[in-house]
């Protein structure tokens, strides 16, 4: 799919300031659309956002395909008429880091309790806000909980058991579970589900409101052609309702232990490689299909699923589809692993015929091959530069502007990355140079000067993190790859999308022709 020249912002959800010790849906989350919209910014850009487990990341969650019931909104809830808002009320701290374990104790007990309250309540009407005929909450609640619930049934009902036996057992992960369970034996299953029968509804309500908020925070950025670019982790966690579920589509041993994990080998971020951990696909089996089963089925559900949330979808890891590093799940780093080869091509033509065409964008950041270039070019994706890999020599100079070609998306960083602020300071003289040869003198603060190199090029696309927009140094920044605690946690300072930052935004969005709805059709333009 052809991007229209535009650019926008990256933001996780958990780093908006929002009430209740961590970003989500509510009205933190459409203030911040209401200055993209302002700064004439038409793309938001999220990481994963399932629920997370060990660690916090995005990227070991917990499901593939549930939301995280941490981003929803207990305001919102209150609108609704789930719980009082006597009962949120002291959940005012809008403090700038996240505490997981606090919002845990503090939030998730609210957030059953509100959804307790819609099963008690049944198909008794509640109270949904303002009638509005272009929202959901002119819908009958119940009756659109039930439709929910039907259409999502294929992974809801796994996941939500997933969920009551892992909190029932306390013991971190399903392969410590008892042995009937661990193997899904259909009668211990039957038993669990008898037995936990309200905490199982408890989950579909909570994977209810995620859904509900998200499609009102969406159809709220459509409104002002802001597409959300959402984020598919090529991996999943083993510790996951997907591996649990389904097993035979993972390299497991006998004992439902990973036979060999992913990971990537020495590079930029760390010495020995990162190991992360991820159970393998069995790719055979995969892409095997039966009378009602296409190839690739599990793959199809999954990406149709990420194109149900997000308007533009970004692959992580992208260069394991043609090719992933396979690790012995008894190594402790990622150094002995080894290249295997994925099925590329195969799989993408499989998704596009279930599909159709897909607002994909590659992250093809690390060691990119020319098959991995040929497999991006072939399915006409656009590929990502990072501004700040360009300045430690002319090998890196393939992410400056200069060097760009119009299939790009752009970034002064990513997620993984320091700051800009932060990075520049733990630059060389000789790096200092480089870039102020490139776009002058910074005094200090590249961010904005990066900024405007990134918007003036032939990327397609650009994306700017909101760390970068407001300057912070490594205080604000996100995560370090291969570091396992301390991340995640970063939020946006209250009051922080001020008019000025919203005009200085515009004028340059404008000046550099990215004032566009990247997924608009094409204008003819007039000979010149």
């Amino acid at each position: 799919m052809e991007f229209q020249r535009s650019s926008g912002v990256l933001l996780h959800v958990s780093s908006l300031p929002s009430r209740g010790g961590i970003g989500d849906l509510g009205p933190a989350a459409h203030e911040f659309v209401d200055f993209l919209a302002r700064a004439k910014q038409h793309v938001w850009q999220v990481l994963p956002v399932g629920p997370t487990g060990f660690g916090n990341s995005p990227y070991a969650a917990s499901s593939a395909f549930a939301g995280n019931p941490l981003l929803i909104s207990l305001e919102v809830l209150a609108e609704w008429g789930w719980i009082g808002a006597d009962r949120i009320a002291a959940l005012g701290s809008r403090r700038n880091a996240v505490d997981f374990q606090e919002v845990e104790e503090r939030k998730l007990p609210l957030l059953y309790e509100a959804a307790g309250n819609f099963l008690d309540r049944g198909p008794d009407p509640f109270d949904s806000g303002p009638s509005n005929s272009d929202s959901p909450d002119a819908e009958d609640q119940w009756a659109d909980f039930e439709q929910f619930c039907r259409d999502e049934a294929a992974w809801l009902n796994d996941y939500a058991l997933y969920a009551v036996l892992r909190r029932a057992f306390k013991t971190g992960a399903w392969t410590d579970w008892p042995e009937p369970l661990r193997r899904r034996d259909p009668q211990a299953l039957a038993r669990a589900e008898a037995e936990h029968g309200r905490e199982l509804a408890i989950e579909r309500v909570l994977q209810f409101a995620f859904s509900r908020q998200w499609d009102l925070l969406q159809r709220s950025a459509a409104r002002s052609a802001i597409r959300i670019l959402g984020d598919v982790a090529i991996f999943v966690n083993m510790d996951s309702a997907d591996v649990w579920v389904h097993p035979g589509i993972f390299e497991l041993d006998d004992d439902l232990k990973p036979i060999r994990v992913a990971g990537v080998p020495p590079d930029y971020f760390s010495a020995t490689g990162q190991r992360w951990g991820n159970p393998l696909y069995r790719w055979d089996v995969l892409a095997a299909h039966g009378p009602n089963k296409p190839s690739f089925a599990w793959w199809i559900d999954r990406v149709r699923r990420a194109i149900e949330l997000y308007d533009i979808v970004r692959l992580d890891h992208f260069r394991g589809f043609e090719a992933y590093w396979a690790i012995p799940a008894n190594e402790e780093t990622a150094v002995h692993g080894e290249w295997v080869k994925a099925p590329g091509l195969e799989l993408f033509r499989a998704l596009e015929a279930a599909l159709g065409p897909l607002p994909l964008v590659a992250e093809d950041l690390g060691l990119i091959t020319p098959e991995v270039d040929a497999l991006r070019v072939e399915l006409g994706l656009p590929g990502m530069k990072v501004l700040q890999f360009g300045f430690s020599d002319k090998g890196a100079h393939t992410h400056l502007p200069h060097r760009f070609t119009p299939g790009t998306v752009a970034y002064t960083g990513t997620h993984d990355n320091d700051t800009t602020q932060g990075w520049w300071r733990t630059l060389s003289d000789a790096e200092h140079q480089a870039v102020e040869a490139l776009v002058g003198p910074v005094n200090g603060h590249p961010a904005w000067p990066l900024i405007r190199a990134a918007h003036a090029s032939v990327a397609e696309m650009v994306i700017v993190p909101a760390q970068d927009l407001l300057e912070l140094g490594s205080e604000a920044r996100m995560n370090t790859p291969a570091v396992a605690t301390g991340n995640w946690s970063w939020r946006a300072p209250e009051n922080c999308w001020t008019d000025e930052l919203a005009k200085k935004l515009a004028a340059l969005a404008e000046v550099t022709d990215r004032d566009n709805d990247p997924l608009a059709e094409p204008v003819d333009q007039p000979p010149a």
